[in-house]
């Protein structure tokens, strides 16, 4: 009876103050990470204060929320423009601060019963959602767009024609994909954290999904952090520091995941047209910079250097690892062949999520009495894809392997005793 006393007061202690301080501690450090890097990328100098919402619209952007672009040119002109992108650092920062501090009251807990998660994880997205709406609101601005020397700003001088654009939020879809989000977060929380309670009627199946789990997610932080450390050495020894940090802070996960990708062998198919200037290595806009669609995998990529099969080695030492962890963290009785496909599958979705998260498309285009015809010189075009079953089929490969090699390493380490065997995680 007192054990059922103690876990009420403990359940009574996720109340919506924690609630607040998880969204607000996920906002500030969003928003400070996402803050800091567009002003590395120079948006602080956008005209008519449009900087704090800019840094509004990429948190929201930063959720899976829809920022939808808008210009006007009055009746001689004409003008189009769309921007998909998720700023994946920011995403990330905002991700690690939710789940700890919706893992945090819970820390200490072995079971927990569905409807006390469900109560807590509601309070947490009620939060959520009024954040959400701020910043919606938020993400609203408007202003002119300079054409620069040429006809066509000379022709807006003689007939009156003053070029504005701006964006704004799609309120009911990032309310809803917010949503979505912060639900994903959460469960995966759930899922990856040894220590986190779970429902008893689910418990069967932490053997089997929290180790692969906990193994992909260190597998895309170890890119990340690989990433970092690239970057830093490159703005240490090359210059280009504002350019680099900006990078770091705004999208270094969608780069490294996306060699994860293409050392896995995955084909992406995109193209770079107008004065877009890529924050990426110089071999991939040099790919991607064309008149048609490019393919962009391996064997395009080693034309312009062939130093991108490392990435193969990279690949190849890193999933070996996951492997391993996610062996070592599973009871002894796991067979090898399940270690391989617990690996393939979740190798598979790790990679389909990638493949979501990580697609490009923006474009923008402006006439004046037919000049630019919104694609000529005042037009710009950005897009990546990539192809989908291909890359799910070579996750699925590669995690058949390393999940086989990496299960064969750790029984051989248990037999001879260098690793202690594998328990099921406290319940």
């Amino acid at each position: 009876m007192s054990l059922r006393i103690r876990s009420d007061q403990v359940v009574a202690r996720h109340g919506w103050v924690q609630a607040v301080f998880t969204v607000l501690a996920a906002l500030v450090a969003m928003g400070v990470v996402a803050g800091v890097g567009l002003w590395a990328a120079g948006a602080a100098d956008l005209p008519d204060g449009a900087y704090p919402r800019v840094v509004a619209a990429t948190l929201v952007t930063a959720v899976g929320g829809t920022v939808r672009m808008r210009g006007d040119a009055g009746g001689l002109a004409d003008t189009d423009a769309g921007l998909a992108v998720i700023p994946l650092s920011v995403s990330l920062t905002g991700a690690l601060v939710v789940a700890a501090g919706f893992l945090r009251p819970l820390r200490h807990r072995a079971v927990a019963g569905g409807p006390e998660l469900a109560g807590w994880a509601a309070r947490v997205a009620v939060v959520w959602l009024l954040a959400l709406l701020g910043l919606c609101l938020a993400a609203r601005q408007t202003f002119r767009v300079s054409l620069g020397d040429g006809a066509a700003s000379d022709l807006t001088e003689v007939f009156g024609v003053s070029p504005v654009g701006g964006f704004t939020t799609d309120v009911p879809l990032t309310l809803l994909f917010g949503l979505l989000w912060l639900a994903g977060m959460l469960l995966l929380a759930l899922v990856v954290s040894r220590r986190a309670p779970l429902p008893g009627r689910v418990l069967r199946f932490q053997e089997s999904v929290r180790p692969a789990a906990y193994a992909m997610v260190l597998l895309l932080l170890a890119y990340v952090a690989l990433g970092v450390v690239i970057g830093l050495v490159v703005a240490a020894t090359r210059g280009h520091v504002a350019e680099t940090f900006a990078v770091i802070l705004l999208g270094m996960p969608n780069l490294v995941w996306l060699a994860l990708t293409i050392g896995l062998g995955a084909t992406w198919n995109g193209r770079v047209d107008g004065p877009f200037g890529l924050p990426v290595p110089r071999v991939l806009d040099d790919v991607l910079r064309g008149p048609d669609i490019s393919t962009l995998n391996l064997d395009s990529l080693s034309e312009s250097d062939g130093r991108v099969w490392w990435l193969v080695v990279v690949n190849a030492v890193l999933l070996l690892t996951a492997a391993v962890v996610m062996a070592a963290r599973s009871p002894a009785r796991v067979r090898v062949w399940q270690h391989a496909v617990h690996m393939a599958v979740a190798l598979a979705l790790t990679v389909l999520m990638i493949c979501l998260v990580c697609r490009l498309s923006a474009h923008f285009g402006l006439s004046v009495l037919g000049i630019g015809d919104l694609g000529g010189d005042l037009s710009g075009e950005l897009v990546l894809r990539p192809e989908f079953w291909s890359a799910l089929g070579l996750a699925l490969l590669w995690g058949l392997v390393t999940g086989f090699l990496g299960g064969l390493l750790v029984a051989g380490l248990r037999r001879t005793g260098r690793l202690r065997s594998g328990r099921a995680p406290a319940a």
